[in-house]
């Protein structure tokens, strides 16, 4: 059975296609499926498809209602923070563009709370498309070594990474596929045909090996925390032989694809000469390791400086830049010159520690979330593997975080709803 046949299959089968009466778990569909694609094609689409998901789901339902979402009422606290610090920013521009990027934290929360709820044919209509999306994506990335190995091998050597979807963000777009893994994985018994969990089962594998070439260094340690936790569950929850054997595999495995994936050798080599540069206290910021080591270092002292109010959201670049020049005079490109690569940090200096400890709250609130032991767990490490995201990088400071660090959350604690309260309690 062909990818073709199987997909339209499936749209032949899908309620928005056939005689039953279209709803708004059918329009959520077309509406995410259109955000990923926002992922690998344009900006336009990820907005598009966030306000058409937020008008579908909000449709008739009463602004009081929407207290009812818990998760929601702390995001809309955080990012209040943000707008209030409008009035000690001096750089309005810059304060209006930190806080429109926060606004689907205010929507997608509140819209999922009130979407019905996913039926198993709809889950793996998203799930095998989206798969096939993210593989396509990967196929464009890895053209570009196959037609220029020489050159892109040599670019692995300065920390260059192969061109990926997201607008070249390899960051973003590894830790989606990672994360689409850890998806795929937990709603592999909804998957009800034989030929989609093949197709997607390959997918996944694909991904995976394209991951070790990509070699980007968040996604592959993403990747790992899921195997290992997953491998961990596996002994404990299942009994499973296969999760004792899938721990000891990880390191032979590891071992054999640095020893034998030129990308993701060279990228080895390149973590240990920035490891010799460290301890030889290299201060140039062309290192991008060393980079965020140093933004850690500025953004404590001005967040030491500011501790109630911050810097200004608007500020935090400038002030970052002004710490600089104190403390790294070194560091001459402003291309180098970074905020906090590190969330909580970014806005402890924009918004102040009272903003930091509201979002600290919100950022665990997913963990209280009820379900069973299974779902519990594919939360955990989804919410794990985007914790990494925010303590190395200002994650939810670009459209593109904002968006896979909701979305993949909020995907599952949708299903874990109860069948008979269509609203997200946390």
């Amino acid at each position: 059975m062909t990818v073709t046949v199987i997909v339209n299959n499936l749209l032949s089968k899908s309620s928005f296609l056939n005689n039953k009466k279209v709803d708004k778990s059918d329009i959520a569909i077309v509406c995410i499926l259109l955000m990923v694609s926002g992922l690998l094609i344009s900006r336009l689409f990820l907005s598009l498809g966030m306000i058409l998901f937020g008008i579908n789901a909000l449709w008739n339902v009463p602004p009081r209602r929407w207290i009812e979402s818990k998760w929601w009422l702390a995001g809309v606290a955080w990012v209040a923070m943000y707008a209030i610090s409008y009035f000690w920013s001096s750089n309005k521009e810059e304060w209006g563009v930190f806080l429109q990027l926060k606004l689907p934290v205010i929507l997608l929360p509140l819209a999922f709370t009130f979407l019905p709820r996913f039926s198993a044919r709809q889950l793996q209509l998203f799930t095998i498309i989206t798969a096939l999306m993210l593989l396509a994506g990967a196929f464009y990335s890895v053209s570009f070594l196959v037609f220029d190995y020489a050159h892109f091998i040599q670019e692995y050597n300065v920390s260059h990474m192969l061109p990926t979807p997201v607008y070249r963000d390899y960051l973003c777009f590894s830790v989606s596929c990672a994360l689409f893994i850890a998806w795929v994985a937990y709603i592999w018994p909804q998957l009800f045909s034989a030929g989609i969990k093949w197709i997607t089962g390959i997918c996944c594998a694909l991904l995976f090996i394209y991951l070790h070439i990509l070699a980007s260094k968040s996604g592959l340690i993403a990747l790992y925390i899921f195997a290992l936790g997953y491998a961990v569950y596996s002994v404990f929850a299942k009994r499973s032989m296969a999760g004792i054997l899938g721990v000891m595999a990880i390191p032979v495995f590891l071992y054999c694809a640095v020893t034998y994936i030129p990308t993701l050798r060279e990228r080895k080599d390149h973590i240990v000469y920035t490891w010799y540069r460290y301890m030889s206290q290299d201060k140039s910021g062309k290192l991008g390791d060393l980079s965020r080591i140093m933004s850690y270092d500025i953004a404590l002292k001005k967040i030491g400086q500011h501790p109630l109010t911050g810097v200004g959201t608007g500020d935090m670049l400038d002030v970052m830049k002004e710490g600089y020049a104190q403390y790294y005079p070194d560091v001459k490109d402003d291309i180098n010159k970074l905020i906090p690569h590190n969330q909580i940090l970014t806005v402890a200096l924009g918004c102040g520690i009272p903003a930091m400890l509201i979002f600290v709250g919100w950022v665990l609130m997913p963990l209280f979330y009820k379900g069973t032991k299974r779902d519990k767990f594919f939360l955990s490490i989804t919410w794990l593997m985007l914790l990494l995201m925010l303590f190395i990088e200002p994650f939810l400071e670009s459209q593109f975080g904002v968006f896979i660090y909701l979305f993949f959350l909020l995907m599952i604690m949708h299903i874990m709803v109860a069948p008979e309260k269509n609203i997200v309690k946390v």
